[in-house]
């Protein structure tokens, strides 16, 4: 994948966003492997002291739209997490761009929850939880960062989706992993 056209692309359409509210068209032209269908996170990272600090992250967790569509859409998103205050034009010197590009999400199937240690591996999987209309998802890095084992993955991912923490431990609850290939400014 081309890295420096994505992380262009999405730089571009954060810019545009946070300084018009205006959504950049789809390029004339653009690499032909952006046409297939992915999921995609945008996460956009306030730099303090040399330090990330998280200042949005949206994305589309399934391939449901053509990458070059999903880019730009994740990026707008971003800059309007609703656990922040939309990002300014003044805030743009200060962050950094990070993509994630999404394999699609497979389901764990497991006769035990004791099973799942056999399944995930921190830092190469992704995990989406589901229970009823209660759903979370972490991205692969997430735990690597939090320096999370795997319990206290699935536990935060369970807190993520507003479950009690060991709400992954019952089999009605629906874990899927993923991988991401990772683009950084």
């Amino acid at each position: 994948m081309d890295k420096k056209f994505v992380l262009k692309l999405v730089r571009e359409a954060v810019d545009t966003y946070a300084k018009t509210k205006k959504i950049i068209p789809i390029p004339k032209e653009y690499p032909s492997e952006l046409n297939s269908k992915r999921g995609v996170f945008v996460t956009i990272h306030k730099m303090i002291n040399n330090c990330k600090q998280l200042r949005g992250c949206i994305g589309l967790p399934y391939p449901d739209k053509p990458l070059i569509k999903g880019l730009i859409e994740a990026a707008v998103s971003a800059c309007d997490d609703s656990r922040f205050l939309p990002l300014k034009p003044e805030e743009l010197k200060h962050i950094k761009i990070e993509v994630s590009v999404l394999t699609d999400p497979e389901f764990i199937d497991v006769k035990s929850s004791k099973d799942y240690v056999k399944k995930i591996k921190i830092g190469r999987d992704g995990l989406m939880l589901s229970k009823g209309i209660m759903s979370g998802l972490f991205l692969p890095q997430v735990p690597v960062e939090q320096k999370w084992d795997l319990n206290e993955y699935l536990e935060n991912l369970c807190l993520k989706a507003g479950l009690m923490p060991n709400a992954w431990t019952n089999l009605s609850a629906k874990i899927y992993k993923f991988q991401a290939e990772i683009f950084e400014e």
